[in-house]
């Protein structure tokens, strides 16, 4: 992958500023390696917002230790973000629409964000609330080395999904669905809701991949897109219930199997139609 884009001027480095990380048994730690599989909302799982009776300096965390602003890392976030930006307003304008960019927070160890406490162990992800994306570069690591998703396409993938979900925020989906969720009349349905929500975050990831690469801020060379659906497939619902219970409970589902993930990513780069991302209206998934 290349970016021929500038660096994006909405981000926060946070990373060596004392951060604390939660502290709260075995349960708060099961709860957060499920959520870093999934890439959720911290305050969804309820390992955030409250306070924190057991924290802990966060690795990573001690004053004076801040990482390098211009290290290879986050230095290519900000031109992933930045090219997200420059996507999205394209797309808002043929809309008749205003795209309004979010913000994105690097972090190590823990941080505060508006929708609660953030963990590393709980991946990336987006808070609606401060219209902020969350994320410990270590995730990255993860994805390398435990799933295998290689390239920086890969990482570019998991950051879109986010921005993704800021898309949402801005065309007013993500309330509709929230107020969904409420009114369901029992779990399935609820987590029906939420699969299509990030179904469709996939698909945006997608549409922006598309829109970049024709506007010429992202060039993709052999093995990216392998990269990045290597990505979407790790962090399926089905594979990641098999490797940590051994069995899958599709009702539970809150982000999609492997190959829907895929499936939805692809329909995104392929056409690049925002309007081929409803996955609402959609009978199969």
């Amino acid at each position: 992958m290349r970016l021929n884009t500038g660096r994006s001027s909405n981000v926060e480095d946070r990373r060596g500023m004392g951060g604390m990380a939660m502290g709260g048994g075995l349960g708060a730690v099961v709860l957060a390696l499920v959520a870093m599989l999934l890439g959720v909302n911290p305050s969804d799982v309820g390992v955030g917002g409250g306070a924190d009776p057991q924290s802990q300096q966060a690795p990573g965390g001690a004053p004076g230790q801040a990482a390098p602003a211009n290290d290879p890392v986050s230095d290519t976030v900000r031109m992933v973000l930045r090219s997200t930006e420059t996507a999205w307003q394209s797309v808002f304008q043929r809309m008749g629409k205003q795209y309004h960019d979010p913000g994105l927070v690097i972090y190590s160890g823990g941080d505060r964000s508006a929708c609660g406490f953030a963990q590393s162990a709980m991946g990336p992800f987006y808070c609606p609330r401060d219209q902020k994306v969350y994320i410990d570069l270590s995730f990255y690591r993860e994805l390398h080395e435990r799933f295998a998703a290689k390239g920086q396409f890969a990482e570019a993938y998991v950051l879109a999904h986010e921005v993704g979900h800021h898309v949402q925020n801005e065309l007013g989906i993500s309330q509709q669905v929230q107020q969904a969720e409420q009114a369901a009349g029992s779990e399935a349905e609820a987590n029906e809701y939420s699969k299509r929500l990030e179904l469709q975050a996939d698909c945006l990831a997608g549409v922006w991949a598309y829109t970049a690469k024709q506007e010429g801020s992202l060039i993709l060379e052999p093995g990216d897109v392998e990269g990045a659906i290597d990505a979407a497939t790790a962090i399926g619902d089905d594979r990641l219930q098999q490797e940590s219970q051994g069995y899958v409970v599709p009702d539970s589902f809150t982000h999609g199997s492997s190959a829907q993930r895929v499936r939805w990513f692809q329909r995104g780069l392929e056409g690049g139609d925002l309007r081929q991302c409803d996955t609402f209206q959609a009978a199969s998934l």
